[in-house]
């Protein structure tokens, strides 16, 4: 039995060295986060396994000086209360202490705050603009003879249509969209997001993106697709009726992929 497990062992670690295996949607009780795709996402994920060491600390040390508290004012235990009012170092230890816990969780999170709102000089630049219920984009860095630049509606694809059309058997139910947005990884991308009537949210849990899209407002932010990949997100923000049926999917190519992807949305306006 032991052997068995032993061999079971050994075939799981060589599988998951050999093989990489990423998580780019949600999945069903899903508790942690989904596979970063981004050094922006890396960073989250990096900070939160950091931080709950430090809260799973401080609560069970609270914990514990709560219980001890709650029985020591028990007079079966503790029959002779204690009579101090004061302690000087007592309250030095419980004042610094604290302060020095939050500067250690503050400096790594001003530092992740403020890369999140850094703009590298981007290399592709696209627009989201949020419709109810619906998202379009544009890529205006790129224009044919007429002047003219790609530009699309992505529409979800409802279950019906799923199941009815076999080449989308096995795509994700609520989260699939007729047109994808396509991005090069290894590229320096700005997204520019607003929204067209309510306000919006475009979000994407693997890219590390969540920003408001709101009517009359640019927003912008930047990212950095370090592997290929499709990354499924939705609208976060209430909106409407229809707020749940409105997903995104960015799918990110090699730069080879996507010239020709850019040159055939050209010929095909």
């Amino acid at each position: 039995m032991i052997t068995k497990f032993n061999i079971f062992l050994t075939t799981l670690a060589d599988t998951l060295s050999t093989h990489s295996v990423s998580a780019d949607a949600a999945r069903p009780w899903q508790l942690m986060f989904q596979d970063p795709a981004t050094p922006i996402a890396e960073g989250v994920m990096d900070f939160h396994n950091d931080l709950m060491f430090v809260v799973v600390f401080v609560g069970i040390f609270v914990g514990y000086v709560l219980v001890r508290c709650v029985q020591l004012y028990s007079s079966d235990i503790n029959p002779v209360p204690n009579r101090v009012q004061h302690g000087t170092v007592l309250e030095i230890v419980w004042t610094i202490t604290p302060a020095l816990i939050l500067m250690c969780v503050a400096f790594p999170s001003f530092a992740l705050l403020y890369s999140v709102d850094e703009i590298v000089d981007p290399a592709v630049t696209i627009k989201a603009v949020g419709h109810q219920w619906y998202w379009s984009y544009e890529y205006s860095d790129y224009v044919n003879d007429d002047g003219e630049f790609i530009n699309f509606d992505s529409y979800m694809i409802s279950e019906d249509d799923l199941l009815a059309n076999s080449k989308d058997a096995g795509k994700f139910r609520l989260l699939e969209v007729d047109n994808r947005v396509v991005l090069p990884v290894q590229t320096h991308i700005r997204v520019i997001i607003t929204a067209a009537d309510v306000i919006h949210c475009w979000g994407i849990p693997s890219l590390g993106i969540k920003l408001d899209a709101c009517p009359g407002r640019l927003n912008q932010t930047s990212m950095f697709i370090k592997r290929e990949g499709t990354f499924y997100g939705q609208c976060s923000e209430i909106c409407g009726v229809n707020h749940g049926f409105m997903p995104i999917v960015v799918q990110g190519v090699s730069l080879e992929d996507y010239s020709t992807w850019v040159s055939d949305k050209l010929a095909d306006i």
